[in-house]
């Protein structure tokens, strides 16, 4: 079977339009830094601090402007600045903390939303017909990196028309696995 791209997703967080103005001044616009492999998606030059009870964190911010506010950390992210991080897919956030975000020009607080994303593959339709799987399916990856190769359980089939062909882990995962860039996996039954 054909492997797919497994790639590192770094702490991010996502923030409604009406968000970014408050931490960046009316009518601010994000600016793209760098293109990602989800088409339509980037990384933004803009940055915000999120603060825990313990410490605080610089986080990237995604583009473009998203309906709900999410903040994806690690679970050691989480731990060392003191909030508490729900696994949850992308979008879930119903029932998670919340978090005080800090921009240059103002700050929020958010009443949900911080997460530490279930590790998902992304999938066009067609992509999940050639891997006979569908959307929500739970699966294994199997990563084979040079002294640290590894299964990844429980990752979460993610089918929209729009999406790309890869699969996202967080920072302790890539650095279980001893991940450096992207790397390919194979989906295992």
């Amino acid at each position: 079977m054909e492997k797919i791209i497994v790639e590192s997703s770094a702490r991010h967080i996502h923030l409604t339009q009406e968000q970014i103005e408050q931490l960046y001044g009316p009518g601010y616009q994000l600016t793209v830094k760098k293109e990602l492999s989800q088409p339509g998606q980037f990384v933004s030059n803009e940055r915000v601090v999120v603060k825990g009870t313990k410490g605080e964190l610089k986080f990237s911010i995604l583009g473009p402007a998203r309906s709900a506010a999410q903040v994806e950390l690690s679970l050691t992210d989480a731990r060392t600045i003191g909030v508490d991080a729900t696994i949850r897919e992308s979008g879930h956030i119903e029932g998670t903390s919340g978090a005080h975000i800090v921009g240059p020009c103002g700050e929020i607080d958010i009443p949900c939303g911080v997460i530490a994303a279930k590790r998902h593959i992304h999938m066009t339709p067609k992509d999940a017909e050639n891997y006979g799987v569908s959307n929500g399916d739970i699966v294994s990856v199997k990563v084979e990196t040079d002294g640290r190769s590894l299964i990844f359980g429980d990752t979460v089939i993610r089918v929209r028309e729009d999406f790309a062909l890869a699969m996202h882990v967080d920072t302790d995962e890539s650095n279980a696995a001893g991940m450096t860039g992207s790397v390919l996996g194979e989906i295992i039954k």
